[in-house]
């Protein structure tokens, strides 16, 4: 099952810190830049890199000529640092290839980063991305999506929090793994069990952001209550608007504001348009899960060991990049407007100091018409100036969220 197949069948279950001074951006084509947004600090808390790079063995530094993510885009998008998102997709779960292919890509993306050194840099820390951005270079924050090993070993985290990863996604990307429910497979711990707790625990002591996107209702606010420090959940939509299992009810958002955490509002239609998801939903029944509830995750009780890592990489290889290709009726393709709209949920229901954004590109979000890759990210700034929204609540949603988050986990400030 390709991406695109897998955040269809999603519907399988029912489910700031200190201002920045920013370097001065470099020569965009985008003569429409607001000035806001020339000169505010601007991060995404979700996108994909490193998949194709890995597989396809190219340089995020060059320009593509597709996908919607690489440093010359991003610099004209006037982005300053992202979660910089390190993937290891389902397709290595059965064979037990998580592990290897995890930290192959981790060493991948510091090797791509070490290589495009001109223009940008890992960060650890809050105080790292202060330093980077006045450099005029992106700062890179890794953040793992998809299990680093499905039995949560503590010693594999701190082996990746020694090679530089700072923020990891708790269930195995779309999948329940051994300690955390995901909202669209089977809920076999009731949200997190005595083991989650312990990776929470041990994610705090070391300083790590946790990412609670794709866990189940119930998981993000246990993980939200378990935690010492703010929980994020870095890319997705609103209950409310769509209702999708992947996106966020208002009892989890609230939970993870209670708590001083982010909510980043994914990119694409099919969490945010309620149009373009009831134009969908045909194609996407819901089905209500069976009773009694299967006791052990699908992706657990799989195995294939007949394919070899490299066979696995060929045929995930079909699936790159990871972009929307498909044409959309002109009355369910979304405006830039629909997504500050949806911006604007989530200021009123749990204030602007809880809101930015995680953008999922590179990762097949059906993108608003206005906004083709990410050198358009400033479209979502004139959305916001449209809603009537100060200087300073759009810079908060545009970074200023995602730092002072990073700040108090990994700096305790």
């Amino acid at each position: 099952m390709n991406r695109r197949d897998v955040i269809k069948s999603l519907t399988l279950l029912p489910a700031a810190g200190d201002i920045l001074l920013k370097q001065p951006a470099v020569a965009s084509q985008h003569t429409s830049m607001p000035d806001l947004h020339r000169d505010a600090f601007v991060m995404d808390g979700h996108t994909h890199v490193m998949s194709r790079e890995l597989i396809l063995k190219t340089d995020i530094g060059q320009r593509y000529k597709d996908g919607t993510v690489d440093l010359p885009r991003a610099k004209e998008g006037g982005v300053d640092a992202m979660f910089f998102s390190v993937y290891t997709p389902e397709n290595y779960y059965p064979g037990r290839f998580e592990i290897k292919n995890t930290f192959r890509v981790v060493n991948l993306a510091l090797d791509q980063i070490k290589k495009n050194h001109a223009l940008i840099e890992l960060a650890l820390n809050a105080s790292d991305i202060e330093r980077i951005n006045k450099k005029g270079k992106i700062a890179a924050f890794l953040d793992l999506e998809g299990g680093y090993d499905l039995h949560g070993d503590l010693d594999l985290l701190r082996a990746l929090y020694k090679l530089g990863l700072r923020s990891m996604q708790l269930t195995a990307h779309s999948t329940t793994n051994a300690f955390i429910d995901a909202c669209n497979d089977v809920y076999t711990w009731g949200g997190i069990n005595a083991h989650g707790k312990a990776v929470i625990r041990e994610m705090n002591d070391l300083g790590m952001v946790i990412n609670v996107a794709h866990a189940s209702n119930d998981a993000i606010i246990q993980s939200a209550a378990a935690s010492r420090h703010p929980v994020i959940y870095s890319h997705g939509g609103f209950h409310k608007i769509v209702d999708h299992p992947r996106c966020i009810t208002d009892e989890a958002a609230k939970a993870i504001a209670s708590k001083g955490g982010v909510i980043g509002v994914h990119f694409g239609s099919l969490f945010n348009n309620p149009k373009y998801w009831a134009w969908q939903k045909p194609n996407n029944p819901v089905k209500v899960q069976p009773s009694p509830q299967p006791k052990i995750p699908r992706i657990l009780s799989v195995r294939n060991t007949n394919q070899t890592i490299e066979e696995v990489d060929k045929e995930f290889a079909r699936e790159l990049p990871f972009t929307f290709n498909g044409t959309i009726p002109d009355e369910y393709w979304m405006h830039v407007d629909q997504l500050a709209r949806v911006i604007d949920y989530g200021v009123n229901l749990v204030g602007e100091d809880h809101i930015a954004l995680g953008s999922d590109l590179d990762g097949g979000p059906e993108l608003p018409r206005e906004i083709k890759d990410i050198s358009d990210f400033p479209q979502i700034t004139m959305a916001m100036q449209k809603l009537g929204y100060t200087d300073q609540r759009i810079k908060k949603i545009l970074g200023l969220n995602w730092l002072r988050v990073i700040r108090q986990v990994t700096e305790g400030k």
